[in-house]
C-alpha cells in the first residue's frame, strides 16, 4: 500500500506538542528538523510489511531539505510531494481541497488536521487523523492501516 505522511504537527513539531528524537549540534547547524519520537521505527516497520512510504505536505520546504532531515534519522521515502507540486497537480485536476492523495496514487494519508479528515469524507479518500498529543499514535496508525488494507 502507498502510505503518505504529513509533516507539520504530524511528524515534525511546530512547538513542543510531542516528544522528538534527539539530534546533535551539527544536525541543528545544518537545519535538520526534529521528528516525532518513534517515527523512524514506525516507518521502518511499515516498509518491512511491504508498504511504500511517502511524504505529502502543504509545506513549501524543498524536497532536498525534507530528504536531508529524513535521512539524518535513517528514514528513506519513495516520494515527496510538497505544496508547490500539490497546488500544480490539484489545479490541473480542478480539485479544490488542501490535499487529495489519490492524485499521487497514495492509498492512505496520515495527518493531524481534522480538516483533512473532513476532506477525506468529501473527496472519498482514506485518511488517518492523529492527535498531536496522542501517546499511542503509532498503535493507532498501525491498527487503522490493517483495517484499510
Amino acid at each position: 500500500m502507498n502510505i503518505s505522511f504529513d509533516l507539520d504537527s504530524t511528524l515534525i513539531p511546530n512547538g513542543k506538542e510531542f516528544e522528538t528524537e534527539k539530534r546533535n549540534r551539527i544536525a541543528k547547524l545544518f537545519g535538520i528538523e526534529e521528528v516525532r519520537k518513534g517515527t523512524s521505527k514506525l516507518i521502518s516497520d511499515l516498509q518491512n510489511q511491504g508498504h511504500k512510504i511517502h511524504i505529502y505536505t502543504t509545506s513549501f520546504r524543498s524536497k532536498t531539505k525534507i530528504r536531508l532531515t529524513l535521512k539524518y534519522y535513517g528514514i528513506k521515502v519513495n516520494r515527496i510531494v510538497n505544496q508547490t507540486e500539490n497546488q500544480r497537480i490539484l489545479k490541473t485536476l480542478n480539485i479544490y481541497s488542501s490535499k487529495y492523495p489519490p492524485a499521487f496514487d497514495f492509498d492512505i494519508h496520515i495527518d493531524d488536521l481534522k480538516g483533512v479528515g473532513i476532506e477525506s469524507e468529501r473527496f472519498n479518500f482514506n485518511a488517518i487523523i492523529v492527535e498531536q498529543t496522542d501517546k499511542n499514535w503509532i498503535e493507532k496508525i498501525k491498527s487503522e492501516i490493517k483495517n484499510v488494507g
